[in-house]
């Protein structure tokens, strides 16, 4: 929150908050649905039911807006990621193949537009914009965790099974908006499973990755 935010007294602190709140969860679905240079201030203030002080009291810039959605959404990505992996103890193979199951399954959602973080990497090339060191600092980090996964599955290589993953995983974002029923990530699950096998040192224990999928 900025130094004139600071300076408001308690009630009008908590006026400023509600506000901020709304126009946050407005430019999320607005940000999300239309993209982000596509939406201006006017229209999420007037959506929100609020006004162009009260956004500026919450958030210096748009730009600072966008980080915002950007990191609410980098946190959700991280639940969902960790509840898939908590659900499968030490079985590294099992964790990614849930993540999988369940990404495919939102894809499938009505209003889908791949993940927000890809999207506005390509608004923003720009290396030092607010929302593209959002998302770039998301995408970095799941290219560690997936090449680590790699290793602890036993891969040969496991950066480049890592990074075919990752790739598999940005190709689903983008196909789901180009085809959305019947497209190329609906094989995701498939593709993954078959990139594992073909990467791996030692036999696949297909039973209990067939487990996984019931």
């Amino acid at each position: 929150m900025n130094r004139s935010a600071r300076r408001l007294d308690p009630a009008t602190k908590a006026g400023a908050t509600k506000a901020g709140d709304r126009i946050r969860e407005t430019a999320t679905r607005l940000f999300y649905r239309e993209g982000i240079r596509a939406v201006g201030v006017d229209e999420i203030v007037r959506r929100a039911g609020a006004t162009k002080p009260s956004l500026y009291r919450s958030f210096e810039s748009k730009d600072e807006l966008a980080a915002a959605y950007l990191r609410d959404w980098d946190g959700a990505f991280w639940e969902r990621f960790e509840a898939a992996v908590a659900a499968h103890p030490g079985e590294p193979r099992l964790q990614l193949r849930l993540f999988v199951l369940r990404l495919a399954k939102r894809m499938r959602q009505p209003g889908y537009r791949g993940c927000a973080l890809t999207n506005a990497a390509i608004e923003y090339p720009q290396a030092g914009h607010p929302a593209r060191l959002v998302a770039v600092a998301n995408k970095r980090r799941l290219r560690q965790r997936l090449a680590q996964m790699a290793a602890a599955m036993g891969a040969t290589q496991p950066r480049l099974l890592g990074d075919g993953l990752a790739l598999l995983l940005e190709g689903a974002f983008a196909s789901r908006q180009l085809f959305h029923s019947a497209g190329p990530a609906d094989a995701l699950a498939r593709v993954v499973d078959q990139l594992i096998d073909a990467s791996l040192r030692g036999p696949v224990r297909r039973s209990r990755v067939a487990r996984a999928t019931a």
